[in-house]
């Protein structure tokens, strides 16, 4: 437990290492919850957003490798926005592209470290419950124990081809329609996962409460009624040994 405290006490006072620098306003108050327990740290986070980013055509892949790496390094975001976007800023985007782009809807996710495998388990099924369903636990060679909340319901549309728009203003709206009704279907879902954790959190604290104090109350108990119980045998011997007297000096 101290070498998990100090570890996370290291994690957090880091500079925020992610594009935007800071977490994303939507989900401030799920990462305050967890980094507020013991048992949990965040390490990388998203609310969701909507994206358009170009990228040239991708050779083929090195041999070991799947050619992810190489496509995530060569694209160039156009736009991107973790709120309900409107037509004009997509098709501004793409104005702008000059290879091949993509519209693109990424939903809420989050990775957070545990202490323990039943802390992941708790979060698990409160993510599962929340509606997102892609979500599972890792645990590394080292122990080390990793929570990924994620969903399925992305979106992923190339929209040009060199730089020329391949579809009319039309699909781009419709496509953008459905992005955005991702887009606020995540936050509900988001508001769901940050209320049933809280809820679960002190569940958990008041069921460990309870846990502790029948505990207590037990040993209480037992302790009494061994007591009681000692006493009971001390008296019996007592008794035993008055009659003995009494036998004796009859007898004699």
């Amino acid at each position: 437990m101290a070498d998990f405290r100090r570890w996370k006490e290291q994690r957090l006072s880091r500079a925020d290492g992610s594009r935007k620098g800071s977490v994303d306003e939507p989900i401030e108050g799920v990462v305050r919850l967890l980094n507020g327990h013991e048992r949990f740290c965040t390490t990388s986070s998203c609310s969701g957003r909507l994206v358009v980013l170009e990228q040239p055509p991708l050779p083929p892949p090195a041999e070991g490798t799947t050619g992810f790496e190489i496509q995530k390094q060569n694209c160039t975001w156009l736009m991107v926005t973790h709120e309900i976007c409107t037509i004009e800023k997509v098709l501004t985007a793409l104005q702008r592209a000059t290879d091949d782009a993509i519209f693109k809807f990424e939903p809420f996710v989050l990775h957070v470290q545990c202490q323990e495998l039943q802390d992941a388990q708790l979060l698990h099924k409160v993510a599962i419950e929340a509606g997102f369903r892609n979500s599972g636990i890792t645990v590394g060679r080292k122990g080390k124990i990793m929570m990924a909340v994620r969903s399925t319901h992305c979106l992923e549309v190339p929209l040009s081809r060199k730089g020329k728009l391949m579809v009319n203003e039309e699909y781009v709206d419709f496509v953008l329609q459905v992005a955005n009704q991702k887009m606020e279907e995540n936050r509900r879902r988001i508001d769901r996962f940050y209320c049933t954790l809280q809820f679960a959190l002190e569940n958990q604290h008041h069921s460990s409460s309870l846990s502790f104090e029948k505990t207590e109350k037990n040993n209480a108990m037992e302790s009494y009624r061994r007591k009681k119980s000692t006493e009971v045998q001390k008296d019996e011997c007592h008794s035993s040994g008055k009659n003995s007297g009494l036998e004796s000096d009859y007898e004699t």
